[in-house]
């Protein structure tokens, strides 16, 4: 029966909101890099870099993440990267993503109009060839907060182009709270952009209830523990605040206990709005399809796992009128039984 489960998730065409362009990129492409732009990395061989990429702690991680961003030396790279992601999500079936882009990077290195040039070179040579549709978040490194006038500078002028349709606050959680925040996402949201934000992942319940009342986000990414203020699950009920969930980043990172069920099952039993992502695939050896089997593998039935999917194209920033083509093609995997 699990197999047969397993065989109708990986047919069922897939949208995600919550997943990080750079983690999804594979190490062979930043071995690649770092080769052609005569980059050093920390190890010698593809063979130890695959080793080196792998995940085992956070601080690791962390590293991994950096030294993977900085091998990349021209806007040129950042248009492969761009094309790479559509091929990866066609062949993972997703046909609808808004995914973030590490803005707060870019912004540092890069000419503004040079890298939105390439941005949108890689999105129209991956469109044109794995035909999915992807929007961009950049999004701010909360560890960074000087660069982030800089970052909504570079969104609003690529929303302009067609190229973004939000901006979003990532990076470290602690010690950087949204209020931080606050003044630019006020004039993101002047400027029609959608707003997102991380919260609830690293940091507590608070952090999420300052992201919506300070940051006044439209959605929250990870969010999972929200759980531990009642007052909050209830809001978030009534509100129907979507909510980006990742199990495998939150086991890898500690988050969740890999002893545990994961808290999606409460948040979703709980009538949360809750969906599925995969977050930085390549980096926590994961993908949506993936994601999907943990939640089968923990007792979701398909039903479930169609609403989840549901609940993405609903929470996604789409028009109406894409949303109800989204929702037609979903509705011929609908099903009455588990």
């Amino acid at each position: 029966m699990e197999k047969i489960l397993i065989e109708k998730i990986e047919k069922m065409p897939k949208i995600e909101l919550h997943v990080h362009v750079e983690g999804a990129t594979k190490a062979e492409v930043f071995y690649s890099l770092a080769k052609q732009n005569r980059v050093k990395l920390p190890v010698n061989t593809i063979k130890e870099w695959k080793h080196f990429f792998e995940f085992k702690d956070f601080s690791h991680f962390i590293r991994v993440y950096t030294t993977a961003v900085s091998v990349l030396k021209s806007s040129e790279d950042y248009a492969l990267l761009i094309e790479n992601f559509y091929k990866y999500q066609a062949k993972h079936n997703i046909i609808y993503t808004e995914a973030f882009l590490s803005a707060s990077f870019m912004v540092e290195r890069f000419p503004r109009d040079e890298i939105l040039e390439a941005i949108e070179y890689g999105m129209k040579k991956g469109y044109e060839k794995y035909k999915c549709k992807i929007n961009f978040i950049p999004d701010i490194a909360r560890n960074i907060p000087s660069s982030q006038k800089k970052v909504l500078d570079f969104v609003i002028q690529g929303n302009k182009r067609g190229l973004f349709v939000g901006l979003g606050l990532g990076g470290m959680e602690d010690g950087y709270p949204p209020k931080l925040f606050k003044e630019v996402y006020a004039k993101a949201r002047r400027n029609k952009l959608h707003v997102v934000a991380h919260a609830g992942e690293a940091a507590g319940a608070e952090s999420i209830r300052e992201a919506i009342k300070e940051l006044k986000v439209e959605r929250i990414g990870h969010g999972i523990r929200c759980l531990e203020d009642k007052k909050l699950v209830e809001y978030l009920r009534k509100t129907q605040m979507p909510i980006e969930v990742s199990p495998t980043s939150n086991y890898c990172l500690g988050i969740v206990n890999k002893n545990e069920k994961h808290p999606i099952r409460q948040m979703y039993d709980a009538g949360l709005f809750c969906t599925i992502n995969s977050d930085d695939p390549e980096m926590f050896s994961t993908n949506l399809n993936k994601e999907y089997k943990l939640l089968i593998k923990q007792g979701f039935s398909y039903n479930e796992l169609i609403q989840l999917n549901k609940n993405a194209v609903g929470a996604s920033f789409l028009s109406n009128n894409e949303k109800l083509n989204y929702y037609k093609i979903l509705k011929h995997y609908d099903a009455v039984d588990n």
